[in-house]
């Protein structure tokens, strides 16, 4: 360990060179929401570990944080016809999202305002012409108005207007369909800010779900969450990354209660990387995404380096059937740009790899999880229907490499993301310490969260 003190805790940044370095080389002009960083101290106190492991608290989030924050349920290509319906679940919670015969998306409780029970199985999707409770027959059109129900002879007290299915907010943005169960949360745009201002909801809109893994994780879901708000893990977890991908030198930011970033570049080997690499050994290693994106025998030219190279060779592939790339940065398209939207949900941007994360409590227990990922590819240009895929479920032992259509090497990554997750919970139970300790500059998007979190719970641990 090095005894130079820095003048500053949360100063200190990795040496050599930095995410902004490396646009400033860029091909094309970045965008100033690229350009910009917004970081500051949050201060250097330990995060409690009964955070992670102690039922008591995961009630305390049971009981304030899921009704009263904003998660996507799924994506409107889930519901495209009329009577289409899609069922999100967190914690106790289930919802409902359908859509209406007159195309409107609603959301509405999953529970039956006779007694109670769900009127569509947790985790599932389908389509019925109304919602309907399988337990007595109740029956209410998809505008959540009461249809019918048998024996209403025997209901005289019930009046239609005032059984209605409980309504859910809904919003949408990107293509995806968001729910908060708080009718006086803040409106969704409100709450994603500045994500809508960085980030054109075309991005998403103009993709689909290519492919869905949901993975069971035995440990809290906030563990699962943490491991991808930062990169400071890629040295020891992902070795074989280094040399193609930057780890210390990651840029993160933060903003509000609700929204921080991490902007990690490709085509980049760590600084912590003790073999030289020339530019087209790193070009020759390159891997985004699905490996048969990768063109063999590309070249860096001279003076040119293995980033540019990449992001030409995306332009000239997908503007032969998708949208014109022509003017969008290297950074756009090659670099990872990962938004964590509080409190579950990470979106990442990159035209090479858009992919989206959701992490939420499995059943009541503080140690089991469910890892939502979703690849997203470009939709025809023509217009043509493409089908959501359907979700692949994975046991927590199971590996993501026995996934149809999973590249081995990306499932290998992700076996080695979750593979550590565990290991955290049953750490965090084994110690003596009290408390995790936190970067100051790396690992400050979990120490964002946490202060939000305490924010929603009414604590200030």
């Amino acid at each position: 360990m090095s005894a130079t003190a820095n003048p500053k805790s949360g100063e200190a940044r990795c040496p050599g060179i930095s995410v902004q370095d490396l646009l400033a080389r860029d091909s094309r002009p970045v965008p100033a929401y690229l350009t910009s960083q917004n970081y500051s101290f949050l201060g250097d106190e330990d995060i409690p570990y009964e955070r992670y492991t102690s039922q008591a608290f995961f009630d305390q989030e049971v009981e304030r944080l899921w009704p009263r924050t904003w998660q996507w349920a799924c994506r409107e290509e889930h519901i495209p016809e009329s009577g289409d319906y899609y069922v999100y679940d967190v914690g106790p919670y289930s919802v409902i999202v359908t859509r209406t015969e007159s195309g409107e998306i609603k959301a509405y409780r999953n529970s039956c305002m006779h007694r109670g029970t769900k009127l569509k199985p947790s985790f599932s999707s389908g389509a019925s012409f109304s919602i309907r409770c399988p337990y007595h027959g109740w029956d209410w059109n998809l505008d959540g108005t009461l249809k019918s129900f048998p024996c209403e002879w025997d209901f005289p007290h019930v009046r239609a207007e005032a059984m209605s299915l409980t309504p859910v907010r809904l919003g949408l943005w990107g293509g995806f369909v968001f729910i908060n169960l708080d009718p006086d949360a803040p409106p969704l745009l409100e709450y994603l800010d500045p994500l809508p201002k960085h980030i054109d909801s075309r991005v998403f809109e103009e993709r689909y779900v290519a492919q869905h893994i949901q993975k069971e994780l035995n440990c809290n879901w906030k563990i699962a969450s943490e491991a991808f708000l930062e990169a400071y893990h890629v040295m020891e977890t992902h070795s074989q990354l280094m040399r193609t991908n930057g780890d210390a030198n990651t840029q993160y930011d933060f903003y509000g209660d609700h929204v921080s970033r991490l902007i990690n570049v490709a085509g980049s080997p760590s600084t912590f990387l003790k073999e030289a690499m020339t530019e087209q050994e790193i070009l020759d290693l390159f891997l985004i995404g699905d490996r048969d994106d990768v063109a063999e025998g590309l070249v860096v030219p001279e003076g040119g380096n293995a980033r540019q190279v990449m992001a030409q060779h995306f332009r000239d592939s997908v503007g032969k059937k998708g949208p014109d790339l022509s003017q969008v940065s290297d950074s756009e398209i090659v670099d990872s740009i990962a938004y964590f939207v509080f409190p579950n949900q990470q979106f990442f941007s990159g035209v090479s790899f858009p992919i989206v994360y959701r992490f939420r409590p499995l059943g009541m227990h503080e140690d089991r999880a469910l890892f939502d990922l979703i690849l997203l590819k470009p939709r025809p240009t023509d217009g043509t229907r493409v089908e959501p895929a359907l979700p692949v479920w994975l046991k927590a032992e199971e590996s993501y490499t026995i996934v149809p259509g999973m590249d081995p090497y990306v499932g290998e990554v992700f076996d080695q993301d979750t593979g550590n997750m565990q290991a955290a919970h049953e750490g965090a139970l084994a110690a003596a310490k009290p408390g995790a300790t936190l970067g100051n500059y790396q690992e400050v998007r979990i120490r964002h969260f946490h202060q939000t979190l305490s924010k929603y719970l009414g604590s200030t641990d």
